[in-house]
């Protein structure tokens, strides 16, 4: 089983990011059931805006796409800004939406029998809403989404430090990501054994 992070820092690499910190924990833990894991750090691909797979020379968003379809789990990891994921992010779904319609070999969707899950941070509230927005595009886009498969860690309201600045509330955000991959992989296995099938005509 393959699984891929896309990282929705605003951060180029090598830059530290917080978001990639706590969704190391849930690659740790899909790694911890032999699933094979990659990630992309999104601010460090060239990808313009559109709602196409390959929108032309220079695009790379097709290497993204492809190893979306060679992955049967998608973690999306984004920060909070004013509340809201981050533009990179809102771009990813925006990319994605092509995928709505492409099908496989048997007519069904691409992103059928594909699961997904949400990590967030952000030194503001706002979690649940980034988790909402993230999920519910996925839906839409055909990815099953667990119960409880997603991890956030906020620093709560006003301004504070980053996740990387303190150990506080790290450990409820490592339980929850613990599961959260638990959650992603059992899911992910009882599609690959009973998977859907193409929509009625």
């Amino acid at each position: 089983m393959r699984a891929l992070v896309l990282n929705c820092t605003l951060k180029a690499s090598p830059e530290p990011s917080n978001t990639d910190r706590l969704a190391q924990v849930v690659v740790q833990a899909l790694r911890e059931r032999d699933v094979e894991v990659s990630t992309l750090r999104l601010a460090d691909l060239a990808i313009p805006p559109g709602v196409a797979t390959d929108m032309g020379q220079g695009d790379q968003w097709p290497q993204v796409h492809e190893r979306l379809l060679a992955s049967e789990i998608l973690v999306v990891a984004t920060p909070t800004w004013v509340g809201h994921p981050s533009s990179i992010a809102q771009r990813m779904l925006e990319r994605m939406d092509a995928m709505l319609s492409e099908t496989d070999e048997e007519g069904r969707p691409v992103a059928y029998n594909r699961v997904a899950g949400v990590v967030v941070t952000g030194n503001e509230d706002g979690a649940h809403h980034v988790i909402s927005e993230i999920a519910g595009g996925l839906m839409d886009i055909g990815y099953t989404i667990p119960g409880q498969a997603w991890t956030y860690w906020n620093r709560g309201p006003g301004p504070g430090p980053s996740y990387t600045e303190t150990g506080e509330g790290h450990e409820w955000s490592a339980k929850t990501g613990r599961a959260m991959a638990a959650n992603l992989h059992a899911v992910a296995d009882a599609l690959a054994t009973a998977p859907m099938g193409p929509p009625p005509a």
